[in-house]
């Protein structure tokens, strides 16, 4: 997977969001944050989230939906259950995707990050295709972008959101990610095998 001087991942299929705008003027993107979503709640395969991030969603087809009727959010991409990859936002402008967060002591994390949704819900294990498109996407990024984080919504709104909750493997995602980097490359790719994958950074623990 390779993403494009115009930000579009090779591969994904392109699904324009208007809930988008343009980066601040000299902003570095430098992190990736993961999500999960899930619409209705719970529920996987349906139209939910391509209407939420494309302003489509009916808000009678679901009591959820009056909840959140009228929110303009997206994200760059979206991860589904079997694997398929879908892009809402062009990676050089920004998607609405974290709200208020800090990581770093930096805020507005949605200036410097690129947003990826899993389908999911936090509780339900992810699937092995999701890991496996995330991997991929993750090392496209890197080679396209200075990525120097990965981290959870969770890990840049504490206390505010969850996901991609206790079901994502951290361990076997970072393991995914080793592989796919010692993995042996072809003639034509020997600029991209030296690319420096981004960790996770380990949580400090709290002082007692």
């Amino acid at each position: 997977m390779r993403i494009g001087k115009d930000g579009l991942a090779e591969g994904a299929r392109f699904v324009s969001s208007p809930n988008r705008d343009e980066r601040p003027a000299g902003s570095t993107v430098d992190l990736l944050v993961i999500h999960h979503i899930s619409l209705p709640p719970g529920e996987f395969g349906g139209d939910g989230i391509v209407e939420l991030f494309t302003n489509r969603l009916d808000p009678t087809a679901h009591p959820y939906y009056a909840t959140i009727a009228g929110a303009k959010v997206s994200a760059h991409f979206l991860v589904r259950r079997d694997g398929e990859l879908i892009q809402f936002v062009p990676c050089a402008k920004r998607a609405w995707h974290a709200g208020e967060s800090i990581w770093k002591g930096r805020v507005r994390c949605n200036d410097f990050s690129i947003g990826v949704e899993l389908e999911g819900t936090g509780e339900v294990p992810y699937t092995d295709a999701q890991y496996a498109r995330l991997a991929a996407l993750a090392r496209a990024l890197a080679a396209r972008y200075p990525i120097t984080d990965i981290a959870g919504h969770s890990d840049i709104a504490p206390g505010r959101k969850t996901d991609p909750g206790a079901s994502f493997d951290w361990p076997r995602f970072r393991r995914l990610l080793d592989i796919r980097r010692r993995r042996p490359k072809k003639n034509s790719d020997r600029k991209r095998r030296n690319v420096k994958l981004p960790r996770r950074p380990a949580r400090k623990k709290k002082k007692r």
